[in-house]
């Protein structure tokens, strides 16, 4: 999909976009007269106003003013994405959107929105059963839009489309293997560097829980690292980007119901595409960060050598962990990453994970449950980006007490705590593993939707990248 700026109207557009945050609109430059009292006429009950000329559409969006500035720039984005059905529907590729006044901001949201409800993941599909639409430009016409802000909106648009294309891709088509070979390409494509760690190194860095998660699978297991190093970075010490890599989790041993359950859990590598984007995010827009992420991978399956309940694993970092639960393989990935993410001696790491059905119930798809140690500041800054681009974060504690949990009897810890505050637990688990500034995000709610939610689609979803997007130019 092209984003792009221009001053004037694209003689080859079919439908042309005008937002406005007043329901007794007027607009002499675009509409007749009796165009805009037809349009005032609508707005009185409605939210789009749409005028057929035949030869084009003319879509005016209504978008409430008085709120908040993140549920201002979010009712934008969903006036985005009813438009882009409207343009399904009429098969139009091509629109203008014409900007005028105070309306830059507002006007990048709904063009936002646009673009995010536009994606359709049709890899498998035939040739007779393609989708025939999509949308392939969007122009901002007006002075107000620069061409940097339409550059950086294109990149983090494609940037979620291909976190929603991992996560979608089914494990039949995505191993571990082959997840890092799509991280390479990302590389080659984008400008960062990429490292691969393949079985015998994984064994050789003692990765227990990494190689403990995979010992169920016919596929090895991978670990990879993936570095944007600028030379103009404004930080000596590397940000840390840790996302799972579970590219199918059937529970294991502990095995998971079908329904509603196992059938798509295919998306349990989400945080580990959340994190390759916003790498490739900031090579292509030459972020000045440090950044690395750290991606462990493997699936979790039940064969005849997968570990069990009751085992004892040694991890990265030199403690054991008593398993009583092979459902709860998420964290044990994570921990061997974060203890490895020491010797970076980084300034700020955070983990992005699937981890938790108790984080959904909590929640539920709305938001994303946080915890961890960095500083009120800094959790500031990532709520910040939350309203600003409406995933919302809630900070759950990481009190003392938690902890008592998950002690073990002949190990350093157990892997699961009792039937209580599931996601602290987790978290207090992940906690064992750090010794630096550190936010933990479960994006267990998110993540996948069954059902689409405005530009939020059925499926993958790729909550956590323009969160990080926004958090990282915050910075």
């Amino acid at each position: 999909m092209k984003i792009q700026f221009n001053n004037k109207l694209q003689g080859e557009s079919f439908a042309k976009v005008l937002l406005t945050f007043d329901r007794n609109f007027t607009d002499k430059r675009s509409l007749h007269e009796k165009e805009s009292s037809y349009v005032r006429k609508q707005l009185e009950e409605n939210d789009l106003a749409i005028i057929n000329r035949y030869n084009e559409l003319i879509i005016v969006a209504f978008a409430d003013h008085s709120k908040m500035r993140g549920a201002s720039r979010e009712e934008c984005r969903k006036r985005g994405n009813e438009i882009s059905r409207i343009l399904k529907l009429e098969k139009i590729n091509k629109i203008d959107l014409i900007v005028s006044g105070n309306e830059a901001e507002s006007s990048l949201a709904l063009a936002e929105g646009l673009a995010l409800g536009s994606y359709q993941f049709t890899k498998y599909r035939s040739a007779n059963h393609k989708i025939p639409w999509s949308l392939d430009q969007i122009t901002f016409v007006g002075n107000e839009i620069t061409k940097l802000q339409t550059e950086h909106l294109s990149v983090s648009v494609e940037a979620v489309f291909k976190a929603r294309d991992l996560i979608n891709e089914p494990a039949s088509h995505l191993n571990a293997v082959q997840l890092s070979a799509i991280f390479e390409e990302m590389g080659t494509g984008a400008g960062f560097s990429t490292e691969i760690f393949y079985k015998d190194q994984i064994k050789a860095l003692k990765m227990g829980g990494l190689l403990a998660v995979n010992q169920g699978s016919i596929d090895p297991p991978t670990f990879s690292v993936l570095r944007w190093e600028p030379d103009d970075a404004r930080n000596s010490n590397p940000i840390i980007l840790v996302g799972k890599g579970v590219v199918y989790d059937t529970g294991g041993l502990s095995l998971k119901p079908t329904r509603d359950s196992m059938d798509y859990m295919k998306c349990d590598m989400a945080g580990g595409a959340v994190a390759a984007a916003v790498i490739w995010y900031a090579a292509k827009c030459s972020l000045p960060l440090r950044l690395i992420a750290l991606i462990p991978a493997t699936d979790n399956r039940p064969d005849g050598n997968a570990y069990a309940p009751g085992d004892i694993i040694y991890m990265h970092s030199g403690q054991t962990v008593e398993v009583l639960n092979t459902d709860a393989e998420g964290r044990l990935l994570l921990a061997d990453a974060l203890s490895y993410a020491k010797q970076y001696q980084p300034e700020l790491v955070i983990d992005i994970a699937t981890l938790t059905g108790a984080a959904a119930m909590a929640i539920g798809s709305q938001g994303i449950v946080a915890m961890g140690n960095a500083s009120a500041a800094t959790f500031g800054a990532l709520k910040q980006s939350g309203e600003n681009v409406y995933e919302r974060i809630v900070e759950f504690p990481l009190w003392e007490e938690y902890g008592e949990s998950i002690k073990s009897d002949i190990a350093d810890m157990k892997n699961i705590g009792g039937r209580e505050a599931g996601a602290v637990t987790a978290g207090k688990f992940l906690e064992k593993f750090v010794g630096y500034p550190w936010i933990h995000l479960d994006i267990a709610g998110p993540a996948f939707l069954n059902a689409a939610d405005h530009y939020r689609p059925k499926g993958g979803t790729a909550t956590g990248v323009r969160l990080l997007i926004d958090f990282l130019n915050s910075l």
